[in-house]
């Protein structure tokens, strides 16, 4: 089993709880995923998941189906 590994996105489109339960949500139901944490003044998201499950591609494209866009 790998180790988990960590991804800190910056999510500008953010700006209520509403959305900080949204993205956690989305992101938290993700296969691989084992912790999301949403940090709403910085607009900072951090998961923690299995690199062999997940890919920043997939975790952005489910971002982009809720309705945020990750800053590149």
């Amino acid at each position: 089993m790998q180790d988990r590994k960590e991804m800190v996105l910056s999510v500008p489109d953010m700006s209520c709880e509403h959305c900080v339960h949204t993205i956690n949500g989305a992101l938290g139901a993700l296969e691989g995923v084992s912790d999301v944490s949403v940090d709403l003044p910085t607009k900072m998201v951090r998961l923690q998941y299995q690199p062999g499950q997940l890919s920043r591609e997939q975790v952005e494209a489910v971002l982009d189906d809720a309705g945020y866009t990750v800053a590149k």
